[in-house]
């Protein structure tokens, strides 16, 4: 069975808002924030309650872009489902959390070396504008296997 997580990335039009992961899964990465649905909430209302524990912002609009499946060939964790949402407006001022440190990036200076393999290969579409399906293949937390992404006209 897979575990379906969300994944809000706030940005505007120069810039990306990045979490250095504290702890647990993905620890010491930069990424968007957002993590697992809990009993009752629908995916969207998962990925703003993510937003506003990680970052303490709330998103005054978001949309889904896209949808990430992940495999780990080690068994390192289960196989993943992750909505991606694009976040253009928030209310509130970015603030760490226990679990996440967030920073601004210039989308010209996005730290990909520090980031999930996978991230450059669809953050990119996201920021144009477009939708997309992605799946990825990982022998463990740090190597990828394959990869694949397409774009869409609409999210399946």
């Amino acid at each position: 069975m897979k575990k379906i997580l969300t994944l809000c990335i706030v940005h505007d039009e120069s810039r990306v808002l990045l979490g250095m992961k504290k702890r647990g899964f993905g620890m010491d990465k930069w990424n968007g924030f957002g993590g697992k649905i809990q009993d009752g909430e629908t995916i969207e209302q998962a990925a703003v309650r993510e937003l506003q524990e990680e970052a303490g912002i709330t998103p005054l609009k978001m949309e889904q872009f896209g949808l990430l499946n992940f495999k780990f060939q080690d068994g390192a964790s289960e196989e993943m489902e992750v909505a991606v949402f694009s976040v253009t407006d928030f209310d509130g001022i970015p603030t760490e959390s226990e679990e996440m440190r967030p920073a601004w990036f210039l989308k010209s200076e996005i730290p990909y070396e520090k980031m999930w393999a996978d991230d450059k290969y669809w953050l990119p579409l996201l920021f144009a504008g477009k939708k997309f399906n992605g799946n990825f293949e990982y022998m463990d937390y740090n190597i990828m296997l394959s990869h694949e992404v397409e774009e869409l006209n609409q999210i399946l």
